[in-house]
């Protein structure tokens, strides 16, 4: 199946690919007129609502181009605190763009808890038929950034299937084997294999 993944994020196709190039897909970047699609996401209402808006939104976009036929995935996903409930949740990137990780982990440490997780939806969609699967990783934020690999968040979260390390001090290929978008992804990928589909 040929996939585009509706994402700005380059870091978010590596991670896709690697799970579905060596199940028989194809997996590319979403592009329109050789730029990314930017969407309006209605953030309030929570990752699901703005993972099906955005995937009715990308195949709008491909309707009637040389693109039509081909399956469209979209993600969101987000960082969830234990000591403060539903934040940053959808609205993870904007946080980290305006306060940067040193503001979150300045945030978190004035709670004892340092507790939370990653959460991930994906839907692909060919038009006719949607295969949605939600992945999420438990684990702590650290005290200090660490490591240089990954992105947004990835330097102060340590998950718990881990070893103590950051998700930015692990190759890609660790990430992605206990990631929430890999989780997802590979979940996704579960059901796109059912021969009962």
């Amino acid at each position: 199946m040929r996939i585009l993944f509706a994402t700005s994020n380059t870091n978010k196709i590596s991670e896709a690919a690697e799970i579905l190039v060596p199940l028989g897909h194809s997996v590319e970047g979403l592009l329109i007129d050789g730029n990314r699609p930017i969407f309006n996401e209605p953030k309030e209402l929570g990752l699901e609502a703005v993972t099906e808006s955005k995937v009715e939104q990308a195949l709008a976009l491909i309707k009637g181009t040389e693109f039509e036929g081909a399956a469209v995935l979209v993600e969101d996903s987000g960082v969830f605190t234990h000591a403060f409930e539903g934040w940053p949740g959808a609205n993870s990137a904007d946080v980290v763009e305006k306060i940067g990780l040193d503001g979150v982990l300045e945030r978190i440490s004035k709670s004892k808890n340092r507790g939370g997780e990653y959460r991930a939806v994906v839907i692909l969609s060919d038009g006719k038929n949607n295969w949605k699967a939600v992945g999420v990783c438990k684990g702590k934020f650290s005290v200090e950034k660490r490591g240089i690999n990954g992105f947004g968040y990835d330097p102060i979260f340590i998950p718990e299937e881990g070893d103590g390390r950051t998700f930015a001090e692990m190759k890609s290929s660790e990430k992605s084997s206990i990631s929430h978008r890999g989780v997802a992804i590979k979940s996704l990928s579960r059901l796109l294999s059912d021969p009962s589909r």
